[in-house]
């Protein structure tokens, strides 16, 4: 797919996407639709080990692009494609075999905020901020993203309100790993990124899988499911690999399979 409103680039086994369509990354379908095409992308690439994602320009993404929900609906069934394409748009983060360092560098409002929560580790420079402002534009989505990750209490208020919270709030929080200057979030994203790039992309994508299912399961199914996949791992070269590693004190040279 030809990128218009994104960029790609890849160094050691870490894909970095760059939200890229100026002045503040909304989000129109395109965008959607190439960003949505490129976490596919890395799921299937054996190059890419893990994936940031960051924004260019002072914001992260101020959310959906109200100016092109003007005209979005021309006929019957228009308004349910679109609300299909953002469902998608959001999952495929979540859905990327490869895990998601969101690098926030700058406000990430509404739609951008959502999409900076269905990544699966979260940094932010100190000048991002977070803004759920959907009731101020006619809209509802992403009250269930907020009741992922806040109290109940202060998701209503920053859903009722439209208030911003600071990055800095976040932290304390724990909602995000680490808040620095906008000048060192790229090389603190990329070297956490490279990190978990040198171990073994097999066990990392099954590591994903297993969050993703045992999050809406009790207790004991979910452990149990989780010995499974480590019934599973424990017959590929890559264990075989990291347990003669660990004797032999040396780094494992690890395959994928």
């Amino acid at each position: 797919m030809e990128l218009t409103c994104c960029r790609f680039a890849l160094a050691d086994g870490v894909a970095t996407i760059t939200l890229d369509r100026p002045p503040v990354n909304a989000q129109n379908r395109r965008l959607r639709e190439e960003l949505t095409w490129l976490f596919d992308a890395c799921s299937d690439r054996e190059d890419v080990r893990a994936v940031v994602l960051t924004g260019a320009g002072a914001s992260f993404s101020a959310g959906a692009d109200i100016k092109e929900r003007v005209g979005l609906v021309q006929g019957p069934g228009d308004y349910i494609r679109h609300n299909r394409l953002t469902r998608e748009f959001f999952y495929a983060p979540m859905d990327c075999l490869k895990p998601v360092i969101c690098a926030a560098n700058g406000p990430a409002i509404g739609a951008g905020f959502a999409l900076m929560l269905a990544c699966d580790i979260l940094l932010a420079a100190e000048e991002c901020w977070v803004q759920m402002p959907e009731i101020d534009v006619g809209l509802a989505g992403g009250a269930k993203f907020l009741s992922e990750h806040f109290s109940r209490s202060k998701a209503r208020m920053m859903f009722f309100t439209g208030r911003r919270v600071p990055a800095t709030e976040l932290h304390r929080l724990g909602l995000i790993e680490q808040v620095l200057p906008r000048a060192a979030l790229a090389d603190a994203a990329l070297e956490l990124a490279r990190e978990i790039a040198a171990k073994s992309p097999l066990a990392v994508r099954e590591a994903k899988r297993a969050f993703a299912v045992v999050e809406s399961m009790p207790y004991r199914d979910a452990y149990r499911f989780e010995q499974t996949i480590t019934e599973a791992l424990s017959h590929s070269d890559d264990a075989r690999e990291a347990q003669r590693a660990f004797v032999e004190k040396r780094k494992p040279v690890f395959k994928g399979r």
